[in-house]
C-alpha cells in the first residue's frame, strides 16, 4: 500500500465561525486572521494505492461553481486535484473508488463537473464507485436550513444519477474493512454520519480527520466549529476519540490545516494537547 497527499487548493473562512464560542484572542494564537477576520484553510485529499484499487478520499471544492460563489471563499494557490494527480502519474480515469467523508461542498465539489456543453453535469471519475452512507445521503439531499448552503444539489445528485453511488453500511459507530484496508469511524456532531477513515500504514494508524478535527488549533476540547450541527455531541466525540488517539499514538491527517499535514497527540495535565506536527512525507 502507498499513500499520497493531494493538495487541492486553499480557501478562507471566517475565524469566528471556525472556532464557535472560543474568543478570537485565544484562537488567533494558532490560526491568525486577516483584516477581514478570515483564516486560511487547506483542502487536502488522500490517495490510496492498494493493489488494483486507487482510492481517493474527498475531492476538494471543484471548479464548477459561479464566480460569485467562489468570491465568498477567497480561493488561492496553484494546487489542483488533477494537477497533483498528474504529478503522481495518474488520471481521473484511474480512480477506482471515491470515498466522501461527507457531502459539504468543500469535501465533494470536485467529484462532479460541468459536461462539455455546460448544459448539465458529469462525474469526474467515470470508472469509480462513489462511497457515502445512506443516513448521510438522505440528510444531504433533504437538507436542513442550517446546512442547506453547504449541500449543493449539483455536487450530489449527479453521483446517484450516474449509477456510481454505493453506500457503506453503518451498523454502529465503527465499521471494520469498509473498504479494503480501511476502517471507518462514524460521527454525528458536525453533520449526520460523517465518516472518518482509518488506515494501517508503515506500522501506524493513519486517521483522515475530515471535520472532526479541522486543524491543530482545534485540539482543545471546547474548540468546536460554529458550523457543527450538534456541538455538544462533537465535544463528546472529540473527547473519546482524542484520548484514544493519544493513547495509541495515532497519526492524524489534517484535511483543513493550512500549515500542518499531520500531527500526533499527547496527554498533559491540561488535557489532550498537540504532540508533534509534521509533513506526511516524514512518516
Amino acid at each position: 500500500m502507498k499513500l499520497h497527499v493531494l493538495n487541492t487548493g486553499f480557501f478562507k473562512l471566517d475565524g469566528g465561525a471556525m472556532f464557535g464560542v472560543v474568543p478570537k484572542t485565544l484562537w488567533e494564537k494558532t490560526n491568525p486572521a486577516d483584516q477581514n477576520n478570515m483564516c486560511s484553510w487547506a483542502m487536502r485529499s488522500l490517495l490510496i494505492e492498494d493493489g488494483n484499487r486507487l482510492i481517493l478520499v474527498d475531492t476538494g471544492i471543484g471548479d464548477k461553481q459561479s464566480e460569485k460563489f467562489f468570491s465568498h471563499y477567497y480561493m488561492y494557490g496553484n494546487d489542483s486535484l488533477h494537477g497533483n494527480l498528474a504529478k503522481l502519474g495518474f488520471h481521473a480515469n484511474d480512480i477506482t473508488d471515491v470515498f466522501l467523508t461527507h457531502l459539504h461542498f468543500d469535501h465533494c465539489g470536485g467529484a462532479v463537473a460541468w459536461n462539455d456543453t455546460k448544459t448539465g453535469y458529469r462525474t469526474v471519475f467515470p470508472n469509480a464507485t462513489y462511497w457515502s452512507t445512506e443516513k448521510h445521503w438522505q440528510w444531504a439531499v433533504e437538507p436542513n436550513a442550517r446546512e442547506k448552503a453547504s449541500f449543493l444539489a449539483e455536487n450530489i445528485l449527479p453521483i446517484q444519477e450516474s449509477g456510481q453511488l454505493k453506500f457503506i453500511e453503518r451498523t454502529g459507530d465503527f465499521t471494520t474493512q469498509a473498504l479494503p484496508g480501511m476502517d471507518v469511524l462514524f460521527v454525528d456532531g458536525h453533520t449526520e454520519s460523517m465518516m472518518i477513515p482509518q488506515i494501517q500504514y508503515k506500522g501506524k494508524t493513519i486517521v483522515f480527520m475530515a471535520d472532526l478535527l479541522p486543524s491543530t488549533g482545534h485540539i482543545p476540547l471546547p474548540y468546536v466549529m460554529g458550523y457543527d450541527t450538534r456541538p455538544l455531541l462533537t465535544l463528546d466525540e472529540k473527547t473519546k476519540f482524542l484520548k484514544h488517539a493519544a493513547a495509541n499514538d495515532f497519526v492524524l491527517f489534517l484535511e483543513h490545516d493550512s500549515v500542518n499535514e499531520c500531527c500526533t497527540l499527547m496527554e498533559t495535565e491540561k488535557g489532550i494537547r498537540l504532540g508533534e506536527s509534521f509533513s506526511f512525507s516524514d512518516l
